[in-house]
């Protein structure tokens, strides 16, 4: 048993669909900050989920580790092989099923989350998982990871708009839960189980996804507000039925990264203010979205809720209120080395959550830049410290370690978990060990275990 025996196998079987050229292998060895580095002896991209099994067949045969990757969008380094065979899902890329009145579709696991969004846009519906990364990151993905997004408060994760899976078994086995059926109660739901463990107990390679009705009416508004205390007291004054589908916090810090550092994002307020929201309502009937905006916020400042507010007039107007938030991401990057926690606490407790991170940090770091923003509606902060001026980025990387078990400390005795929807993969790992509950990984283990005997699927990630 070898990985050279495995690869000439792969290569004698399947000459097509495998690659150890540089310049095909290069994109795919690299995460998109330039934080990982990887490498691999051969990029294997399978069209069929036929395909996948024999793939993996071979591995299992000669006992080769496989890393699994979609669009090379995550951020916790699982996507990015070590020596790995690199299994790229990317040609697994058809729309194999659209069902308006099942309201389901089913995509293979390279289709992008965009092309899904368009697959249910052209049958009338909704698919409303939404991610700054939606052109490039996978239906995969996506579910591998659990992915969350900007309207997580209103449809849920991504795993909640899940009917079944498709995956190959560490085994080569094909397992077929492409079920569309809203109610199945017939034992262990393993299409479950597959979500979110990214890709260590089986390969996803189609899905049935769940759509919605399209809202005959959107209204986007940007609110400025005074505090993180403020903006909890505008989402409950705000949170009105089932109209309130997006909630996003952006401190004033965030919003100047923005407008400095993309082209073409400019303040939508004339003066400046400490903190923003970005907040969507959704409307079932058309014709009454702005004057239920215009209501709510004269009602709001009033009671002094919020500061200021720019509801968008226009489908472009609202476009360009959303890139402000989704341009956070990139332009920290010219900034300089940030150090990312992707945390989640309860919706109450996020005031207090950003508080005690924001004194720990600048107690610890004077110079730092604490900058908190994201999904504030179901408690997801995306918490990052950039470098303080004068200081290398390396030396500040440096201490990653240490500033992670600052902010993890302070999650954990909010009784909060240190993955809102980015995973674990290689980049909390250890963390994952020493604060998960016991009990849970041992289970975990034995689940990997039991289906994954060699460890041949995402060997280095989780564990």
């Amino acid at each position: 048993m070898s990985l050279e025996n495995c690869i000439n196998e792969l290569r004698a079987k399947m000459p097509d669909i495998c690659s150890d050229d540089a310049d095909i292998l290069a994109p795919h060895l690299v995460e998109w900050r330039d934080r990982w580095q990887g490498s691999t002896p051969l990029l294997i991209s399978p069209k069929s989920t036929q395909e996948v099994a024999e793939i993996v067949k071979i591995c299992g045969k000669h006992k080769s580790p496989l890393t699994v990757q979609g669009g090379n969008t995550g951020l916790c380094g699982g996507q990015i092989p070590q020596g790995e065979i690199l299994l790229s899902t990317q040609r697994l890329n058809k729309i194999r099923h659209a069902d308006k009145d099942n309201m389901n579709i089913v995509c293979e696991s390279g289709v992008t989350l965009l092309e899904a969004q368009q697959a249910a846009n052209a049958i009338g519906l909704k698919f409303p998982l939404s991610l700054a990364s939606e052109g490039t990151c996978t239906i995969g993905g996506n579910l591998s990871t659990n992915a969350g997004g900007i309207q997580v408060l209103k449809y849920g994760t991504a795993k909640e708009l899940v009917f079944g899976v498709e995956a190959v078994l560490a085994n080569g086995e094909i397992y077929n839960g492409l079920s569309s059926l809203r109610k199945d109660n017939t034992g262990y739901d393993l299409s479950r189980l597959l979500l979110g463990a990214e890709g260590t107990l089986g390969i996803i390679t189609a899905a049935s996804l769940k759509l919605s009705a399209k809202p005959r009416e959107v209204v986007r508004v940007m609110v400025a507000v005074a505090s993180p205390e403020k903006a909890v007291a505008f989402m409950n004054h705000a949170r009105i039925g089932t109209h309130l589908a997006m909630f996003e916090f952006i401190p004033r810090l965030a919003l100047e990264y923005v407008t400095t550092n993309i082209p073409d994002q400019r303040d939508p307020f004339a003066n400046k203010h400490s903190n923003y929201v970005l907040l969507d309502w959704e409307f079932d009937q058309a014709g009454h979205g702005q004057d239920f905006a215009n209501d709510l916020l004269e009602t709001a400042l009033e009671q002094n809720l919020i500061e200021d507010a720019v509801v968008a007039q226009s489908e472009a107007q609202a476009a360009a209120l959303l890139n402000l938030r989704e341009n956070l991401s990139a332009s920290q990057k010219p900034v300089g080395a940030t150090v990312k926690h992707d945390i989640t606490v309860e919706l109450a407790k996020t005031p207090e959550f950003i508080k005690r991170a924001n004194k720990a940090m600048l107690d610890k770091y004077p110079d730092c830049h604490p900058l908190p923003f994201g999904h504030f509606g179901d408690g997801n902060i995306h918490y990052n410290v950039g470098q303080p001026k004068g200081m290398e980025s390396r030396d500040f990387m440096a201490l990653e370690g240490e500033i992670n078990e600052i902010i993890y400390d302070i999650v954990d005795d909010l009784g909060g978990s240190i993955s809102a929807e980015h995973g674990i993969g290689i980049l909390k790992k250890d963390q994952l060990e020493k604060r998960a509950d016991a009990a849970k990984m041992r289970t975990m283990r034995t689940l990997k275990t039991a289906l994954d005997p060699d460890g041949i699927l995402n060997p280095r990630i989780l564990f």
